[in-house]
């Protein structure tokens, strides 16, 4: 069946993530059909570049102290929001970071369109209250009020990401958490979150940090034979703290200047 040139790339790309994620959640245990439905997104994702959204790379601006806290590290550009998905653009100035933050009970994917982003994604192991864990000594010592937010995690990857990468997916098991650094300049990716984000629903974020252990600050000390001795049980191992946003992130707003979306 021929392709349609004449739809809009991103139009085409809603249109099937409505499909997937609708799929995903009635498709009563038919793993190929959700499989091949996954798979033409991925393929639409990996296709889309900054020029179908009509949008310009940004170029890397000096600017003063003043501007620099007045101006967001990040803006979003929404384009379209059902009770399936959410689609839009995160813009990130030179040296932006998004914070470590979940994204419970979703699906995603992220896309970059411009510039060049570091992923790292996490998943939580379980809850060191019930799960049977000891937590460790931390450096610095957490407050007793801090006992209930702390998480044993695991370090799934640290992959860098380009216009020309395939999209960074998470599910709600897998690379669910993850913190986005910009590499070398600005940089843009398109995002799909199913379902979207609803506190009412359960569906909040949740900003996190990696906690030191003392161990990990004695490793200092020892040589490196000691190190990678310890480390082979304890690899990508690691204890997050639950954290309110952090103050220096905050994201701003923007038009999108793209094709429109429509259902």
């Amino acid at each position: 069946m021929p392709r349609d040139n004449k739809t809009p790339l991103i139009q085409k790309i809603a249109k099937q993530a409505y499909i997937t994620f609708k799929c995903l959640k009635t498709a009563n245990g038919d793993n190929k059909l959700v499989a091949d439905q996954h798979n033409e997104l991925i393929s639409l994702m990996t296709a889309v570049r900054a020029a179908d959204l009509r949008i310009a790379p940004r170029k890397t601006k000096k600017s003063t102290g003043v501007a620099e806290l007045h101006n967001p590290p990040v803006t979003y550009m929404h384009i379209c929001e059902t009770e399936v998905f959410s689609m839009g653009v995160f813009l990130l100035r030179t040296g932006a970071s998004i914070p470590l933050h979940d994204h419970p009970g979703m699906n995603g994917m992220l896309k970059v369109l411009y510039g060049k982003v570091s992923v790292r994604c996490f998943d939580k192991l379980e809850d060191p209250l019930t799960g049977g864990t000891v937590p460790p000594d931390f450096e610095p010592a957490l407050a007793p009020s801090q006992t209930n937010s702390q998480w044993r995690s695991v370090l799934r990857s640290v992959v860098e990401y380009s216009e020309n990468s395939g999209p960074c997916l998470l599910t709600p098991l897998r690379d669910n958490l993850h913190q986005i650094d910009t590499v070398e300049g600005p940089a843009a990716f398109l995002d799909i979150l199913a379902p979207p984000y609803n506190p009412d629903d359960g569906r909040d974020c949740h900003y996190y940090k990696v906690l030191q252990t003392v161990a990990e600050g004695d490793m200092d000390e020892k040589s490196n034979e000691e190190q990678q001795g310890e480390e082979k049980e304890k690899e990508d191992v690691a204890w997050l703290l639950e954290i309110p946003q952090p103050e220096d992130f905050w994201c701003g707003g923007e038009p999108y200047p793209g094709p429109a979306v429509s259902f």
